[in-house]
């Protein structure tokens, strides 16, 4: 049985979004994460129902000089499927209808309401596109942290290792990405048949019975979003692995105990894209707060004098951002300092 209070919105929630005159109050809201990487990924509809399939060209046919009277050796192109899958995640808000009588404004109590929940997908949808894993979580899609996860696998050749002596704590690894979205590059999916994003529904007036079997009426709004990721071609992204964030705040200048600034892995990162400039396509540099700071720290400090050693503002989109080689680098707070060593 779920606790009223806890589950429910009730009389004291009620209370707490009233101003004094019995106004629907205007709510601060401290839970609201930095997850600028809804706002830029693109989305496409599933080719295969739920799922999606990218064919990858795996091997190029073999050509040779010709001789005269002599024939030409048959050849051909290698291909391989790549298969992605979709999840959804949902939510239902449940109000009582008298407590929404006594409210006096009922549209605002449960837009009120929505705005949460919304937010709240935000956030786990945000993070699951960092750190989803099928394998530990099959209701999940794929996330980004699981394709390039090991230095030997082929994506290892686009992770740029920041503790190549494995000598941190490894307590508190961090990870900055550079990602490419596109066609051909990297992609948000919705299964065929639906639509992309967040989809609210209303379902009005419902009946429902307490724990005791007594009836009693509820409004009620269903939250479903449908959702998966498909990396088409991993050579366009690049993530800079094992920071370790305490020594990196500490000296940015020196992020990984041999005297390499946070810069020259950002540099190592640039040029391991495959594209620095993917036509009608975004590319976009994500990190939590602490990178940014540990940025910031290393393009003011003693001996940064090249220019691409700082955070340069750019109007994108009508925003002022700040870029890195006129890459935007987004704030991410979906990014933890507490990741897995990648080795």
């Amino acid at each position: 049985m779920a606790t009223l209070g806890s589950t429910y919105f009730d009389l004291i929630d009620l209370y707490k979004s009233q101003e004094p005159d019995g106004t629907i109050a205007d709510v601060i809201e401290m839970l609201m994460e930095m997850n600028p990487i809804l706002e830029d990924a693109m989305a496409v509809e599933c080719n295969n129902g739920t799922k999606h399939l990218t064919t990858i060209r795996t091997g190029l046919p073999s050509v040779a000089w010709g001789k005269l009277y002599q024939g030409i050796a048959q050849s051909k192109s290698t291909k391989a499927q790549v298969e992605d899958t979709t999840g959804f995640v949902e939510a239902l808000s449940t109000i009582d209808t008298r407590l929404l009588e006594l409210s006096g404004n009922e549209g605002a109590i449960r837009l009120s309401e929505a705005q949460a929940f919304i937010e709240a997908m935000n956030q786990e949808v945000a993070s699951t596109l960092f750190y989803g894993n099928t394998a530990s979580a099959p209701n999940e899609f794929m996330g980004l942290t699981p394709r390039y996860d090991s230095l030997s696998a082929a994506s290892g050749n686009n992770i740029v290792n920041a503790d190549p002596d494995s000598d941190g704590a490894g307590g508190d690894y961090t990870s900055i990405w550079f990602v490419t979205w596109g066609d051909n590059q990297t992609q948000l999916l919705y299964p065929k048949g639906t639509k992309a994003g967040v989809d609210r529904m209303d379902k009005g007036e419902q009946r429902v019975t307490d724990g005791d079997g007594n009836a009693y009426y509820v409004k009620e709004e269903l939250f479903r979003w449908n959702i998966g990721l498909s990396v088409r071609d991993w050579r366009y992204n690049v993530r800079i692995a094992n920071i370790d964030t305490s020594r990196a705040l500490a000296d940015p200048g020196n992020v990984d105990g041999n005297s390499n600034s946070i810069y020259d892995y950002m540099r190592k990162a640039y040029w391991k894209m495959q594209s620095r400039r993917v036509p009608g396509g975004r590319m976009a540099i994500y990190a939590n707060r602490d990178m940014l700071e540990v940025l910031d720290g290393a393009g003011v400090g003693a001996g940064a004098t090249d220019h691409f050693l700082r955070l340069r503002p750019m109007e994108i989109e009508g925003k002022e951002v700040l870029t890195y080689r006129g890459i935007p680098i987004r704030e991410s707070d979906a990014l933890i300092s507490g990741e897995t060593e990648v080795s």
